[in-house]
């Protein structure tokens, strides 16, 4: 005979700030929960310097991850160290299907986050590790005294243009429009810098390499170029991790819909944080995102 699966009151899905978050509030509230998640900290510890989290005039991600995990770390609940596949409803409950078991929630909050935008253009996946890379942070030192470039306008790309100057011989920044998309005080640094050059109204054709990237082909207004480059940066953005759900409203850009509450048009169901539609993606709106999912929860719950 099977085993039933584990039931609790509450399954956050997601451990960044808005599911850490979420969390500290529901163990406060003492609620049966559990947290399903592969990592804990999620994006944030991704980030270099965090200079706008309440609090911290800086801090570095890795060490806003570790006083986020730190602070989880001192309520009770059950962590599952696992990976969502799937999160159904059957009749007034979900079932949250993971890659080693199934759990049963009456409500769940989806606090799943964002991953990388790909370029989807040839190359980036046969050279995925081998020169292509989404983060700055954690590749950047494999790039010493090497050529790379980095591909995007905003807020991602200038950082890790700033991180790369520290690092690599020399450093490109790619952008398919004529003006960039991020702050100022980035922009300003970056062109503060005589390791930096600009390429705009610039397109990315094709990867190239060997056994890992020797180049980018990109095309310019109307010519194109192979830059000899060993570093691929990919920061042109982010998809909402939402496709473990089929069942619940979402907008064009895959984001699930929420109201100010966090509710979705599922009861039962929340959402909060980047993977929702709540404009702003920043640590400090995902916190706040996730205590408001965890106190609509309990309502819903002690309502029941």
């Amino acid at each position: 005979m099977n085993e039933a699966p584990d039931s609790y009151d509450l399954i956050i899905v997601g451990a960044g700030p808005a599911g850490i978050t979420a969390s500290i509030y529901a163990a406060r509230k003492r609620m049966n929960f559990a947290v399903i998640t592969t990592d804990v900290g999620g994006q944030v510890v991704l980030s270099s310097e965090i200079e706008n989290y309440t609090g911290f005039q800086y801090i570095t991600g890795e060490e806003l991850g570790r006083k986020f995990h730190e602070h989880l770390r001192k309520h009770k609940f059950d962590l599952k160290m696992e990976e969502v596949q799937k999160l159904d409803k059957k009749n007034d409950l979900f079932e949250v299907t993971t890659s080693v078991a199934t759990y049963i929630g009456k409500a769940v909050i989806v606090a799943t986050g964002r991953k990388p935008r790909e370029l989807k253009v040839p190359g980036e996946t046969e050279f995925k590790n081998k020169g292509v890379t989404y983060c700055a942070t954690c590749d950047g030192p494999l790039f010493e005294d090497l050529d790379v470039c980095v591909v995007g306008g905003g807020n991602s790309a200038l950082e890790a243009v700033l991180q790369l100057t520290r690092i690599a011989k020399s450093v490109y920044l790619l952008h398919r429009r004529s003006e960039l998309r991020a702050d100022k005080v980035f922009i300003d640094k970056a062109k503060g810098s005589d390791k930096v050059k600009f390429l705009f109204n610039t397109k990315v054709k094709e990867i190239v390499g060997d056994n890992l990237v020797t180049g980018i082909r990109v095309q310019r207004n109307d010519s194109e170029m192979l830059l000899p480059v060993r570093g691929v940066f990919v920061e042109i953005g982010a998809v909402p991790n939402s496709d473990i759900v089929g069942f619940v409203e979402k907008n064009r850009a895959d984001e699930i819909v929420v109201n100010c509450k966090c509710e979705t048009n599922v009861p039962g169901l929340f959402a909060s944080g980047d993977v929702t539609n709540v404009p702003e993606k920043q640590i400090v709106v995902a916190a706040g995102e996730g205590c408001k999912a965890a106190l609509s929860a309990f309502r819903y719950l002690s309502q029941r």
